[in-house]
């Protein structure tokens, strides 16, 4: 059986921390910054975890 490929897809976007858990960048950070407020983009701004029930399906992209 071959190897498990990447997904790059998935590596640009997640990161894994030191304890093993997985993060990533907000939506809406992307452009059309204007007309939104200045709180909202800060928050948008900070990185989160990725929801429970995505973990496994993300890991394994990830080949962890």
């Amino acid at each position: 059986m071959p190897k498990m490929k990447t997904h790059k897809g998935a590596a640009a976007r997640v990161k894994i921390t030191g304890s093993g858990r997985l993060r990533r960048r907000k939506q809406n950070r992307g452009h059309i910054m204007e007309k939104k407020s200045s709180v909202r983009t800060r928050r948008l701004g900070r990185e989160t975890e990725i929801h429970s029930g995505d973990e496994r399906r993300i890991k394994r992209m990830l080949g962890l």
